[in-house]
């Protein structure tokens, strides 16, 4: 089997200790290492662990026949385009459990009309996660509400619709939120 852990790993700009450590249980940086390079065989169980550590599905770490990989053929800096120190590859978006997406069809603060929000759903224990981040909160009788989580006391969250000159809201109790994770837009 070919394996792409190593490009995923760099496109992610993970060390091999970060992997190492983010397995469950944590392994070593050589272990991993062997496992990119193929001195030592990967398994399902290690493929689905390290895909856990680098956040992706077991599948992005397997090189199939019939998948496109886009190359990196440059590097943007401050001061402008770049040929890449080392060859790497992008990995395109994929769909994880419990997201759910926001289509944007007028532009509003940092959004343009014909993006896609997509939003991870998190517990009101997990709520401290999104501060300060874009989160889209279900309000009654179907309705929602998008801002910037500001604040959250007892309860009660804060947010800041993304309008300009808009006042910040309170909602009590949500029973859910869901955090900007990815962007997707198309220019």
């Amino acid at each position: 089997m070919i394996t792409r852990i190593r490009e995923v790993r760099r496109a992610k700009k993970m060390t091999l200790q970060d992997v190492a450590d983010r397995c469950t249980p944590p392994t070593t940086p050589q272990t991993i290492g062997r496992l990119e390079t193929g001195t030592r065989t990967v398994s399902v169980g290690w493929l689905n662990r390290i895909a856990k550590a680098l956040g992706v599905e077991a599948g992005d770490l397997v090189q199939l026949p019939d998948r496109e990989d886009i190359p990196v053929a440059a590097t943007l800096e401050h001061d402008g385009a770049h040929a890449p120190r080392r060859s790497g590859v992008i990995i395109p978006p994929q769909a994880e459990p419990g997201l759910v997406a926001v289509s944007v069809t007028a532009g509003i603060g940092d959004y343009r009309s014909g993006d896609e929000i997509w939003l991870a759903r998190i517990p009101p224990e997990q709520f401290g996660r999104a501060m300060n981040r874009d989160v889209l909160l279900p309000r009654p009788a179907g309705r929602f509400l998008f801002g910037r989580l500001i604040g959250r006391e007892e309860g009660k969250l804060h947010v800041l619709p993304l309008g300009s000159g808009q006042r910040q809201l309170v909602l009590a109790n949500p029973p859910w939120a869901a955090m900007a994770v990815r962007l997707i837009r198309t220019l």
